[in-house]
């Protein structure tokens, strides 16, 4: 498989990974949720990420998921979350994925980071460990690592190393985050790729902004991928209109603590996995918050029909 450029760009989906009621990680529903994916139009899949639940897997675990997505996925490419505290770990579970034919891997920085210089010499340790053929995906996602990476310190780790291909971007406010890499790319800093998470929640505002796509978990991936097209086809105001009609269930699934839960519930009613479950420690919902999400979709569904768009009939309730 290719390994992961700077000119990566499209929807790399975010990937759930699927348990069994008991907490066993389901095998038929994760190769029918890799198929969904890759079904929906994704460009890529992202592993073993925070929504992914992979501080919840045994490193076996991680290693099975690893080998039986990238596998099923093909020519497709995989990046897979290797985020640790200790380098030793990142380490190892790097170089069995891209063993396996990873095309890169992402890593987001540790809460013990507080300060510039411990950010920066991080991520210089982690692409010394690594060495320079493994592509990175620096995520940066405040909101849940508590680490807040300046405009400063980001661009020198995009001059100084260069195996950084990929910056994840869900700061939050950080639209203007983007501008500023961007503004600085057309001075001569290198140009990385940037895809952007936050459940789309600012998805065409991002675009708009410099992004090169999505990376994220949105249990409506086609919805991604066709924002992603219609701007880049210079149709702003039907991507737009798309992105409005998704945007009650995509403000619903941003919920702190629940967003996990009600993304695959969506899942699980679409058919694509067959249990909502989250492995402990975590709840799956309580029975008036599932008919909530089950209206929104609903809802979703009727206004995407008078759109134009056709979607495949929904399930019932979990």
């Amino acid at each position: 498989m290719a390994r992961l450029t700077e000119a990566a760009k499209g929807v790399f989906v975010i990937s759930v990974t699927p348990f069994t009621p008991e907490g066993a990680i389901d095998w038929a529903s994760l190769d029918r949720v890799t198929d969904f994916y890759l079904d929906a139009g994704a460009d890529g899949l992202t592993i073993l990420g925070i929504m992914g639940e992979a501080g919840k897997l045994t490193p076996d675990e991680s290693s099975d998921v690893a080998r039986r997505v990238i596998k099923r996925a093909g020519d497709v490419p995989v990046v897979v979350g290797v985020s640790s505290p200790g380098l030793a770990a990142l380490t190892s579970l790097s170089a069995q994925v891209m063993g396996m034919g990873a095309a890169g891997v992402m890593v987001a920085p540790p809460g013990t980071l507080k300060t510039d210089p411990q950010i920066h010499g991080y991520y210089r340790g982690v692409v010394e460990a690594l060495g320079p053929d493994t592509p990175v995906v620096l995520q940066d996602f405040p909101l849940t690592t508590g680490v807040h990476i300046s405009d400063d310190v980001l661009g020198r780790v995009i001059d100084e190393l260069p195996s950084i291909v990929m910056l994840k971007h869900e700061d939050w406010p950080g639209l203007s985050k983007i501008s500023k890499l961007r503004a600085a790319e057309a001075t001569g800093r290198r140009r990385i790729s940037v895809l952007c998470g936050n459940g789309g929640s600012f998805l065409p505002e991002e675009i708009a902004r410099g992004a090169d796509g999505a990376m994220t978990g949105f249990a409506y991936p086609e919805m991604m991928v066709e924002v992603c097209r219609q701007m880049a086809a210079g149709n702003a105001d039907r991507a737009q209109d798309l992105f409005d009609a998704y945007m009650p269930l995509i403000r619903f699934e941003m919920q702190p603590g629940l967003g996990l839960a009600v993304r695959k519930h969506v899942l699980a009613r679409r058919g694509v996995i067959a249990s909502a479950a989250v492995r402990s420690p975590g709840a799956m919902l309580d029975a008036v918050t599932a008919a909530e999400v089950d209206r929104l979709m609903d809802r979703l569904h009727a206004r995407l029909a008078e759109l134009g768009v056709q979607m495949p009939p929904l399930g019932g309730a979990v």
